[in-house]
C-alpha cells in the first residue's frame, strides 16, 4: 500500500448521549474499492457513517480524508472536502421535483460541471429522465434510491459513503442498483457500502468489515468472508 488510504478510521469512539455505539473502530477504504461494511440491524454500522461525516462526533480517534484529519469538521466542510452520504432513508425532498432534486446535489458542493453529470446520471438512470418533472413524492422506492444515488454522484465526491443500498426493494431493482453500483466504480466512484444483505456485500465488495456490537469484529477480502461460515454465523446470523 502506498500512500495514504483515500480514507482511514483510527481507533474512533462514538456515544448517543451517555450509550457508547462505536467502540474503536479502525478501517481504511484505498481509491478506487468498493468495501462493504456489513452486520445486524442495530450493530453500529450506520453510526460510522454519520461519525465519518460528523453528523455524530467523534469523542475518540480520527478520520482522514487522504491524509488529512477531518475529525470535528462541521459536515458542510466534510462535504466540500469530498465525502458524500446516500441515507438510508434516502432524503429525497419530496415536494421538489425530481430535476430539482438533482441540482441540489450538484449545488451543495458547487460542482462546475452539470451539464457533463446530468448527462452521466441519466446514462446510469434512464429512468430519472423520464420522471424529472415529478415530484419527489410520487416516485416509487426504487426511483428514490434511484435519485437518492443519482443526487450524490453529481456532488463529484471523492468517496461515496452508501447505506442502505437495497432495503426494501425488489430482487429486480435490487439488480439494477447493483448494476449501476458496479458502473460508478469503474468509472473511478470509490464506495464504502452499509449493508444488511451479505449476498450484495460480497458481489460488490473487493474487502469487508463485519461489525458488531460497535466493533470491528472481521477484515477481509470478500472471498474470505464468503469462506468464514463461522463468522456468517456469529456476527450476521447466516445459517
Amino acid at each position: 500500500m502506498t500512500g495514504a488510504p483515500l480514507l482511514a478510521l483510527e481507533d474512533v469512539h462514538a456515544y448517543y448521549d451517555h450509550s457508547h455505539v462505536v467502540q474503536g473502530v479502525s478501517l481504511h477504504v484505498e481509491p478506487g474499492e468498493i468495501v462493504g461494511l456489513v452486520g445486524r440491524n442495530g450493530a453500529g454500522k450506520t453510526t460510522i457513517l454519520k461519525t465519518i461525516m460528523g453528523v455524530v462526533g467523534a469523542r475518540q480517534g480520527r478520520v482522514r480524508l487522504g491524509g488529512q484529519d477531518i475529525t470535528g469538521l462541521p459536515t458542510h466542510e466534510i462535504a466540500r472536502a469530498g465525502l458524500t452520504l446516500v441515507p438510508e432513508d434516502r432524503r429525497i425532498f419530496p415536494g421538489l421535483t425530481v430535476a430539482e432534486n438533482l441540482r441540489l446535489g450538484a449545488l451543495a458542493t458547487a460542482a462546475s460541471d452539470d451539464a457533463n453529470g446530468l448527462a452521466q446520471v441519466f446514462e446510469y438512470f434512464p429512468r430519472l429522465k423520464e420522471r424529472l418533472q415529478h415530484s419527489g413524492a410520487h416516485l416509487s422506492g426504487g426511483e428514490q434510491q434511484m435519485l437518492a444515488l443519482a443526487r450524490g454522484f453529481l456532488a463529484r465526491p471523492r468517496l461515496m459513503l452508501v447505506d442502505e443500498l437495497t432495503g426494501g426493494l425488489m430482487p429486480l431493482l435490487v439488480e439494477q442498483l447493483m448494476t449501476i453500483l458496479q458502473r460508478m466504480n469503474t468509472s473511478g466512484m470509490t464506495v464504502l457500502l452499509v449493508e444488511q444483505d451479505l449476498g450484495v456485500v460480497l458481489d460488490l465488495a473487493r474487502r469487508c468489515y463485519v461489525v458488531d456490537q460497535g466493533r470491528i469484529q472481521f477484515h477481509g477480502t470478500a472471498a474470505e468472508l464468503r469462506e468464514n461460515r463461522a463468522v456468517q454465523r456469529r456476527y450476521l446470523g447466516v445459517s
